[in-house]
């Protein structure tokens, strides 16, 4: 299987996470107004699922290093699989709600709130399993992103004090989503081999992970998201029949949008081994500046903000890139 051989070509693998991370939301975003963010996470799951069977089926079966996909699936334990799986339902858990905030809030505060402080979390998380790197440099870059988030949050509240009700709610689902988010990467961690050259016996490769993790999230997906159809967060219900009304281009956005993410996910994972679980996923959540960047200035969600509020999320976005390199450095 195809495997890395540097940290610089991990960080490199970690910057297209980033990228990846933070501009997926871009599809969600191109079928808002005409085709329920519900409806788009059905296909955003698949385009999940799909790529990595795709990414398992090639960089995972070729080459001499490692176990090819299939027989590593044969010799996997119960409790790789299981762990591998319970990331998966934990991910879309929270990866829904983060849909739901982008939808009620935007890119530009459903990113750096929810992510941010999935970041800080998953960052502290990933350390005290495997700790990599130096630690004062680590959490002072994960301090820099905290005040980052809390000056954001500040921003949109200032922002949109003509809606506090949307506001509080865009805020709320973000930060319970974060929660969740920062909890998953651990599991999938936890059910892979350490070298991965040479895996041991019972622990799966980063390829057969990530075709796990990706079928918790499809099929937890079949009952998260049949209860946000039937019990939305905002809006009408949405009844099943209006998915198979939506043209090819909303489903191919939608599974493009999946794939995106999928290519981040699997490039995280894939650079974990020479960056470490924690520089790995903490540099990958760098994709709040990415998604922030789109929000505030393609998709214009702070157009007509203040002088004060345009102040904020500057510093903001400064305190993101300081906190990133810092994270980097502490390696």
């Amino acid at each position: 299987m195809f495997i890395l051989e540097s940290y610089p070509v991990a960080v490199l693998f970690c910057f297209i996470t980033m990228l990846c991370w933070g501009s997926w939301a871009n599809t969600q975003k191109l079928t808002a107004g005409h085709w329920r963010f519900e409806l788009f996470y059905w296909d955003y799951v698949l385009g999940i699922l799909l790529f990595t069977l795709l990414l398992a089926s090639t960089l995972g079966s070729v080459g001499e290093a490692g176990r090819p996909f299939l027989q590593d699936f044969r010799q996997a334990s119960s409790s790789s699989l299981t762990s591998a799986f319970v990331g998966g339902i934990i991910f879309n858990a929270a990866n829904i709600l983060l849909s739901a905030a982008i939808a009620i809030a935007g890119m530009s505060v459903a990113f750096p709130v929810g992510i941010g402080l999935a970041l800080v979390i998953g960052v502290i998380v990933n350390y005290l399993a495997a700790p990599v790197g130096n630690p004062v440099m680590l959490f002072t870059g994960v301090g820099c992103i905290a005040l980052a988030i809390l000056f954001n949050a500040y921003a949109f509240r200032k922002q949109a004090a003509s809606n506090q009700q949307a506001s509080g709610k865009g805020l709320v689902l973000s930060i319970v989503s974060g929660s969740m988010m920062g909890l998953f990467y651990k599991y999938v961690a936890n059910s892979m081999v350490l070298d991965f050259s040479n895996p041991e016996p019972l622990k799966i490769t980063p390829y057969t992970a990530l075709f796990i993790f990706s079928l918790g999230i499809f099929a937890s997906n079949l009952a998260f998201n049949s209860l946000l159809m039937r019990f939305p967060i905002s809006g009408t219900r949405v009844r099943v029949t209006t998915y198979f009304k939506g043209s090819f281009r909303n489903h191919f956005v939608g599974v493009i949008g999946g794939a995106i993410w999928s290519l981040g996910m699997s490039f995280s994972i894939l650079a974990s081994e020479k960056a470490g679980p924690a520089i790995s996923y903490g540099l990958g959540q760098g994709a709040t500046v990415v998604a922030a960047l789109w929000g505030i200035y393609i998709w214009n969600e702070f157009k007509g903000a203040s002088v004060a509020v345009q102040r904020i999320l500057n510093v903001m976005l400064v305190l993101y890139v300081v906190g990133l390199m810092v994270i980097i450095l502490s390696r």
